[in-house]
């Protein structure tokens, strides 16, 4: 048995190493300094002191219920962790007798109480005894078989699990000793003794049990206790039973009706009458509840998958054919749904979807594959993300330049549809909101764009042709955009103090600080600005007629498009050679927001320099693109799981068969979320004014509930 009188968290690692005990098989712990424990994270490395007593009582008797009693005095100081177990020495000492193991039975039912009430405080454990290789087993150890280990196993689990008392405060059966041995018991060197391996397997599974809840490592390891579930989560809950229930009653009153009026036959003519009343339309109430009726049965398995302990987790081991196989799968399937697009200007919406689309499943390759240890891969990667904000500056900034459409409306539309999922992930997976990095970012940008282009002077497109000073007017903008964009990537002190002023800092703060939020915003600061200047230019041009974009035709004239192509493709290649040659991360990491565009521009001039090439579009790619943003935000929870740092496992033991039904699940949701999204964005943000400001004071009230029940947590975690 094993007193465990202290734990605690400091500096590095220590590890608790495994002793067997020869008599009564009872796990006891060593302090040892020259080993690191089974895990690490990257924010901190902690030390686990354990201060430990092994105390002898081979059998099941009056000495031992006395020290157990001890434990429960108020004077005495208990143990955080009892690993106890006894039976082989009683089977011994007694020659297998029944008479003996009626007596343990006794015994174990003494002592049951106490170890439950042990259990309210501390975590306590029985291990079942291991099976042996009675072909190996000396003379004196011959009655010892597996059938009275069985029997003595099967009466310590029928009477420590029986009581009604231990139904909240269990103390907990270990077996998973028991599964080792069966394995590993032909190893043994006398039919008995288990061999180091498994003695250090056996060590590492119950410090994993005990350690995780201290530790919480985010590497996706084992035995984590299921968080509590906090105010917030629980008013969630309540919402979305409310609005499934809601749903349910609707339903079936319309359902009603329906009956009521449906076609009859007159008795007198024999002839068909119609129902006086249609089938109303739907309702905005029906449709809103259908919506978060929906939402809710999501959200019930996001919290299953990534919360309640229900699935198996699994760690990512990198291997080159991992990354590289499926990447060459999917490109083949979307050359093979190749089309003909609407339009053939310089990134349509079919060849950004496209683009779009490629892009998130070669990230989600890259994130199940576990491809970001490897190098050049990261830093590809990076582009491709980078390439996701060059989108959102040429979009963002060509539709206010050409519309000129600066209107609350059209705000309120974009941050809905870039946040609802997050927040709702927030709320139920209770998730700070820079958690969700990539939301935060495309936000903030959006923001950046819309300020830039509203404030006074307000330059369009339409103000601009009528005098080319605009044209300046706009540059100046843009290069005040860059100066700021440059002071605050040199300047930590200044951006962090932006975003540590309440209620900023609730969005933007991670661990305690905004130091990652920072680390972000820096890693792609320029991309935005380049996608907007790239617009601005290729906008200019087309409206100079500068660039031809009839279907078939090159970009430009045949010899500037050859010269263009030519120097697009050594640029595209010369860029990926140095990315692959990168050796340090940080080095490479510091260039990559001044040189990244190269690449993002040398992809762009090559898909859309030949006519040919700009004329079609991978639709299989187009429709990833149109729900890439569910996509990368439902990964988190439940295709990675453990908040991306592992695989979810929905089939354990058939890993190709669970990626393949995880996959299928996980991109259902994405569309349907997607769908939700949009059906309850033409509900939420409505075009009228007066009634968009009444749902704005109603969706400030939410945040400003939000972020005191969040305070109220805070405290109470404090």
């Amino acid at each position: 048995m094993e007193m465990v009188s202290s734990i605690a968290c400091f500096a590095s690692h220590d590890s608790c190493q495994q002793r067997w005990d020869s008599a009564s098989h009872v796990f006891v712990y060593a302090l040892e300094t020259t080993h690191s424990l089974f895990m690490r994270t990257k924010a901190a490395v902690c030390l686990l002191s354990c201060l430990q007593d092994f105390l002898w009582y081979p059998e099941v008797n009056g000495s031992m219920r006395q020290r157990i009693k001890s434990w429960t005095e108020g004077s005495v100081a208990k143990p955080h962790i009892i690993v106890a177990g006894a039976a082989t020495w009683s089977i011994k000492i007694h020659n297998g007798s029944n008479e003996a193991l009626t007596q343990y039975k006794i015994n174990i039912t003494s002592i049951a109480p106490l170890l439950e009430k042990l259990a309210k405080s501390s975590d306590v454990y029985w291990v079942l005894q291991d099976p042996v290789y009675e072909d190996m087993l000396s003379e004196s150890r011959k009655m010892i078989t597996n059938e009275k280990i069985d029997a003595y196993n099967e009466a310590a689990v029928r009477i420590l699990n029986s009581s009604s008392r231990n139904s909240k405060a269990k103390v907990k059966v270990f077996s998973v000793s028991k599964l080792i041995a069966q394995e590993t018991i032909m190893k043994s060197a006398d039919g008995l003794h288990l061999p180091e391996s498994s003695r250090d397997t056996n060590a590492m599974i119950l410090m994993n049990v005990y350690c995780n809840k201290i530790m919480k490592p985010i590497d996706g390891s084992c035995c984590q206790p299921q968080p509590p579930l906090t105010l917030i989560q629980k008013l969630a809950f309540c919402f979305f039973t409310l609005s499934i229930i809601g749903y349910l009653i609707i339903n079936l009153i319309h359902r009603n009706n329906y009956r009521k009026n449906k076609s009859c036959t007159d008795l007198e003519s024999g002839e068909e009458k119609k129902p006086a009343i249609s089938t109303p339309n739907v309702s905005t109430l029906e449709m809103l509840l259908h919506s978060f009726c929906k939402l809710g049965l999501i959200m019930t398995y996001f919290y299953l998958c990534d919360r309640a302990n229900l699935f198996m987790k699994e760690n990512k081991f990198y291997t080159h054919s991992s990354f590289f196989i499926p990447i060459v799968y999917i490109l083949v399937l979307g050359v093979f749904y190749t089309e003909n697009t609407k339009e053939t200007k310089v990134l349509n919406r079919e060849q950004t979807d496209e683009w779009k689309g490629w892009m998130q499943l070669v990230i989600l390759i890259y994130h199940i594959s576990g491809a970001s240890t490897f190098l050049p891969v990261y830093m590809h990667i990076r582009v491709l993300v980078a390439a996701y904000l060059f989108q959102t500056g040429y979009g963002h900034f060509s539709y206010f330049w050409i519309k000129g459409d600066f209107g609350v409306y059209r705000v309120c539309q974009v941050l809905f549809r870039l946040n609802f999922l997050v927040v709702v992930l927030c709320i139920v997976m209770d998730r700070p909101y820079q958690f969700y990095y990539f939301v935060p970012l495309v936000t903030v940008w959006f923001m950046i764009i819309y300020a830039t282009l509203a404030i006074w002077p307000q330059i369009v497109q339409k103000k601009a042709n009528g005098n080319c000073l605009w044209h300046f007017g706009l540059l100046l903008k843009l290069i005040c955009l860059l100066t700021c964009i440059y002071f605050l990537s040199y300047s930590q002190g200044a951006f962090e103090k932006i975003f540590s002023f309440w209620p900023l800092s609730k969005c933007f703060e991670l661990n305690g600080n905004v130091y990652e939020w920072w680390f972000r915003w820096k890693l792609d600061r320029y991309v935005v600005f380049y996608g907007m200047l790239f617009a601005f230019i290729y906008l200019a041009l087309q409206k100079h007629q500068m660039i031809s974009e009839g279907k078939g035709d090159p970009l430009f004239s045949n010899r500037v498009s050859n010269v263009l192509l030519f120097i697009s493709i050594v640029s595209f290649l010369t860029y990926s050679i140095w990315a692959s040659s990168c050796k340090n991360k940080t080095e490479c990491n510091e260039l990559h927001p001044s040189v990244s565009v190269v690449q993002i521009l040398a992809f762009i001039l090559i898909r859309n320099i030949p006519g040919y090439v700009r004329s079609v579009y991978s639709s299989f790619f187009a429709w990833f693109g149109k729900i890439s943003l569910e996509l990368f935000i439902c990964q988190y929870h439940i295709w990675l799981a453990a908040d991306t740092k592992g695989i979810l496992v929905l089939i354990p033991g058939y890993p190709m068969f669970n990626v393949l039904v995880s996959t299928f699940i996980f991109v259902c949701v994405a569309h349907e979320i997607s769908q939700i999204t949009n059906d309850l964005a033409q509900i939420v943000v409505p075009k009228d004014n007066s009634t968009l400001l009444k749902r704005l004071l109603c969706i400030a009230g939410f945040f400003s509930g939000l972020l005191l029940f969040s305070a109220m947590q805070d405290q109470s975690r404090h």
